[in-house]
Formats: structure tokens, sequence, C-alpha cells
């Protein structure tokens, strides 16, 4: 029996094409699973008074961010299950099961009638669909960030794994095209009565789509190498054996999703609420800022291939402690367009040095037994806490009078990651990753 050989370079243009398809893979659902998230931040505005009794503004808002935070905190719970799944079972089928609990969620908001029509299960029924989907974007996260670092190879992992944060930035601009464009065909009423379901049913049908998709990708070589001997793994084994990377991951999301959260998702709303902006203005402030966001993961990433994780971690928790109240500050009390735009975006730049590593940095400090579940559990905890509840301390603090203690409790939380990347080693020079 004859076996077929193949030439150096055609090894070379296999693995090449695995690798492009499997980054492929691995961003689109990706992209997908952030936009069904983000749809529900976006759309806010529009559906608070549909699922809540009557009240101001704030107060609605305050309900509805409630809500979201509710979701936040199913993520650890998510990052734990599909974490332990995604080590034993793989990382593609951990991708797969994460996507179909986020198009069921999806399905389930653009369905659900208002307050008006079925009372108390409105906003139930609206908690219960953002449980799952807090599920799905916890183990999402784990599985995405483990397959993507894991396939992209060691000379160009920085530059390839900050892909997990572009799409994930642009599934919120789609999310945010999505709501331009329905802000230029619809009347605000109908907005208001229907129109802001539209963008949950395309979620659906996107989540479909990807689901198609990511059935063909490949398993990586990392998880094929610890297959035969992966055993199912405890949260107290990952606690006892690894507690100075926890103790990395815990003090760098801290920092990197406030001040994410607080620039991308809340500045919309900070824009109409405190700055005074329409709301299509807000909208129009935060996707361009988003776009120029989104362009400098790769850039951050491939310049972290370059230097090392550490100096970018480093630069962005220095600059985001110093530069926080100040640029918040100036944020609140501008009318002009351009001067929102220019603030944001150049907050946004900042942490842009966390956001296009924070997957592979995290991924280098865990062997492949444990990887998914290290890179997704403490993480999720942290954002749930941080990231999650950050709409609803801003709002409640302006409720009470007391707006600006949050710009100081973002500037803190960056404080702490600048000491946490001080005291870390490069990761990119440390790396536990196995080499292909």
């Amino acid at each position: 029996m004859s076996v077929t050989t193949y030439s150096p370079e055609t090894i070379a243009m296999r693995s090449a094409q695995f690798r492009m398809r499997a980054i492929l893979g691995g961003s689109i659902g990706n992209l997908v699973e952030w936009y069904d998230w983000y749809a529900y931040s976006a759309f806010t505005l529009y559906f608070a008074k549909v699922f809540f009794p009557d009240g101001n503004q704030t107060a609605q808002l305050l309900n509805a961010a409630a809500v979201f935070a509710v979701g936040f905190f199913m993520r650890p719970i998510g990052s734990w299950l599909v974490g332990i799944y995604a080590d034993r079972a793989g990382r593609r089928a951990a991708l797969v099961l994460s996507m179909v609990a986020m198009g069921a969620g999806s399905l389930v908001i653009g369905l659900t009638p208002g307050h008006n029509r079925i009372g108390v299960l409105a906003p139930v029924i609206l908690v219960l669909a953002r449980v799952v989907q807090g599920l799905s974007v916890g183990g999402e996260y784990a599985a995405s960030a483990t397959y993507l670092s894991e396939v992209a190879g060691r000379k160009h992992r920085g530059f390839w794994s900050s892909f997990q944060y572009v799409t994930l930035i642009m599934g919120q601009l789609l999310a945010l095209a999505v709501l331009l464009v329905l802000q230029y065909f619809l009347t605000p009423a109908q907005l208001s009565d229907w129109g802001w379901r539209v963008p949950f049913f395309i979620g659906t049908i996107s989540a479909l789509l990807a689901l198609w998709f990511r059935r063909g990708l490949e398993e990586t070589k990392s998880f094929e190498a610890v297959r035969r001997r992966a055993r199912p793994v405890q949260t107290w084994t990952l606690m006892a054996q690894h507690p100075r990377e926890l103790a990395i991951v815990v003090g760098l999301t801290m920092g990197g999703t406030i001040g994410f959260y607080t620039f991308s998702t809340y500045a919309q709303k900070f824009l109409v609420n405190t700055s005074g902006f329409s709301k299509a203005g807000a909208s129009q402030i935060a996707a361009a800022s988003l776009v120029v966001f989104m362009l400098l993961q790769p850039v951050m990433g491939w310049l972290s291939d370059l230097v090392g994780r550490r100096p970018l971690l480093i630069a962005f928790g220095a600059i985001g402690a110093v530069s926080t109240v100040p640029l918040m500050t100036a944020l609140g009390g501008t009318k002009d367009a351009t001067v929102a735009f220019i603030l944001v975006t150049a907050a946004l730049a900042n942490i842009s040095a966390y956001t296009s590593i924070g997957a592979v940095f995290k991924a280098e400090l865990f062997p492949a037994e444990i990887r998914a579940l290290g890179v997704g559990l403490p993480y999720a905890i942290v954002v749930s806490l941080f990231g999650g509840t950050a709409e609803y301390a801003a709002l409640w603090l302006k409720q009470a009078g007391h707006e600006n203690w949050f710009y100081w409790y973002v500037s803190a939380c960056m404080g702490i990651a600048l000491i946490t990347a001080l005291c870390m080693r490069d990761t990119l020079r440390h790396t536990r990753i196995i080499e292909d």
C-alpha cells in the first residue's frame, strides 16, 4: 500500500490554510456572539419602557441595567461549565454549544411581549433570556480566547489572537449600525413600539449561520496533545495549582473590564444622560470611536509580538489611572461632538493596550489541560463584578448626586491593573502554549 507524501512547501501551505480557516471560524462566531450580547445595550434606550412600568428615564435605564448585570453574573457559571467542557470535549465542541445558547436567547427577547400585555412576566422572561445569554457569552470567551491563541502560532500570536477583540468590537459596531439604520428609517415611536425587536431577530439568523460554519472547524493541536491524559478539572484544583496566574488575570481584568465598559457601552448613555447629546448623536459618537478602537487591536497585538505583553499592560494601567478622572470630567461638560469623540477615542486607545492581548496573555499563563477554564473563569468572575455593574453603579451614583465618584472608582481599578502588570513576568517569553 502506497503512502502519500507531501513536500515541506505543501505541508506549510496546508498548515497556513488550517490556521486561517480556524481563525476565521472562531472570529465569525465570536462576532455574532457579541453582536447578540451588545444589541441589548444598544437598544436599551428604546425598549426599557416596554418591559418596565412607567417612570423617569434614569429609573427605567436602571432597571434595564440591572437585567444587563444579571446576564453578567451568569458569565462565571458559563465559563466554569463551558471551560470544563472545552478542556474535556474540545474547543470546537464548546464553540458550537455557546453559539446555540446565544441564538436561543436572542430569539426569546425578540418574541417576548411587553409589560402592558403580560405584566410582570415580561421582565421575568427578559431576565431568563439574559441568563441564557450570560451563560453563553461566559463560555464563548473561554472557548474562543483559548482556540484562537492555540491556533495562532507563536511568532504572530499577539496579532492573530487580537482578532478575538476585533470581532467582539465589530459585533458591538454592528449592533450600533443596526441602531443607526433603524433610527434613520423609523420614527422614535416605531422604534419603541416594535423596531427594537429587529436586531434580536437578525442575531438569531446570524447565530444559525455561524453555527453551520463552526461545525466544520478542526480541533487545535494543543488539545489533541493532551486529549488522552485529560481528567475532569475541579475549580479547587485550578485555584490550588495556579494561584499566581489567577491573581494576574483578576488584577488586569479588573482595570481592563471597567475601563472598556465605561467607555464603550456606558459612554453612549453618559453622552445622553450627562453631556446632553441626542440619542442619535450619542450613537454616532460611540460608533465612530469604536471603529478606531477596533482598528487599533491588531496594531497593538502586533506590537506585543515585538516588545512583549508586559510593557503594553504597564502603559495601559499607568495612563488609565492618571487620566480617567480629568477625561470623564471633560466629557461630561462638553457639548461639542468632535471633542466628545476625541475624548472617548483617547480613552479607548489606551484600553486597546489591554484588550488586544487580553486573550493571549491569559492563554499563555495556563497549561492546555486547564487552559479554557483558567482563561475563562477568573475573567468572567471579575467581569461580572466590575463590568456588569459599571452602568448600574454609574447611574446609581448619578441619581444620588455623586456622579464624579464613579470616575475615581474607574481610576482606582486601573491602578490595580498597573500594580499587577508591574509584578508579572512577560508571557511572550514565558508562554505555556505548546509550539506548533
